[in-house]
């Protein structure tokens, strides 16, 4: 039987849930006022509701990262120079309020830290993680594969409609690139382009001989759903002609539920360390007042994922757990 699900954590957006080999869950995600990074860790998924805060870093008062710190995510990443592993957090942060191509003018940065426990310790600003390409861009994810470190993002195409594609690209440090990005999804489909053309919020997980993409697209409102790409984990993944893309969403809102606009997800694993476990956000109502970028209730949802009889993740909806 079915389980309603209710929020984990209130007016945390963009949610990113890292479970470490220390055993321990390290939590981030967008706060209300976009001001600064947080980080709260637990040794259980409940855990992280009550678990101490700590400001990683705050934003400065002026510069070209001085405005709007979206969607930070945490990971623990070997430099592949170096051979040695520090953490690192990937956010996206503006010079400004300004609009240009209809857009905010993000880019992507990185921090790290050495420290073991990333709560303490200190956290050095790497600079921009930059892509070649300047544009808005967000959402970065990284993940490694075949000893390989991979970096997968979201930014403008100038030459092409809409507001973001999602891109992937080998690393040369955890926060220099050493190669070309590679397009591999834009927005195309009708309910990728409701409200905005949004291909965003990329997370990887790998499972069955696959690794799958998610990623979410439209407007932030109860528009908001996720998609889905995969490949076979031998195969090229800088091809984009290897990767195959779902043509309807995974997870949409729950209108009879209340659970609207789910999306810009995370994966972890469970406590028994082979679950996968969906980390998203969602609103539970539609009546936003005034721009819904100002709006904090968007909540952080978790719930354990399935797979079906083809190795396929089945993402159910976003107010059960099935």
């Amino acid at each position: 039987m079915a389980e309603l699900l209710k929020p984990l954590i209130l007016q945390r957006a963009d949610p990113c849930i890292y479970k470490h080999s220390d055993g321990y869950y390290y939590f981030t995600a967008s706060v209300p006022l976009y001001d600064r990074i947080e980080l709260r860790r637990a040794k259980t998924i409940d855990g992280l509701v009550d678990a101490q805060t700590v400001d990683a870093w705050r934003k400065p008062d002026t510069g070209p990262y001085s405005e709007l710190v979206w969607a930070p995510e945490i990971h623990f990443n070997k430099d592949p120079q170096t051979g040695e592993s520090a953490w690192y957090i990937y956010f996206a942060a503006a010079p400004s309020r300004e609009i240009k191509y209809n857009l905010f003018q993000h880019r992507m940065y990185c921090i790290r830290n050495c420290h073991a426990n990333p709560l303490e310790g200190t956290w050095e600003f790497m600079g921009q993680v930059d892509s070649g390409i300047d544009t808005f861009c967000l959402d970065a994810t990284t993940f490694e594969h075949k000893g390989v470190l991979y970096y997968v993002w979201a930014q403008k195409d100038v030459a092409i409609e809409g507001n973001s594609n999602i891109y992937i690209a080998p690393m040369e440090t955890p926060w220099q690139l050493g190669g070309e990005p590679v397009m591999l999804t834009k927005p195309e489909f009708e309910w990728e382009i409701r409200g905005f053309w949004v291909n965003e919020g990329p997370s990887i997980v790998k499972r069955n001989g696959r690794i799958f993409l998610s990623y979410s697209a439209s407007a932030t409102d109860e528009n908001y759903a996720m998609g889905l790409l995969w490949i076979d984990d031998n195969a090229d993944l800088l091809n984009p002609a290897n990767w195959t893309k779902a043509r309807e969403p995974v997870l949409c809102s729950d209108i009879p539920n209340k659970i609207f606009g789910p999306g810009h997800n995370s994966f972890t694993y469970a406590e028994d360390g082979d679950t996968v476990m969906l980390v998203y956000h969602a609103r539970t109502y539609t009546e936003i007042e005034g721009d819904p970028l100002w709006n904090p209730d968007r909540h952080t949802f978790v719930k354990p994922l399935r797979w079906d009889d083809q190795g396929m993740p089945v993402f159910g909806k976003p107010s059960l757990i099935e």
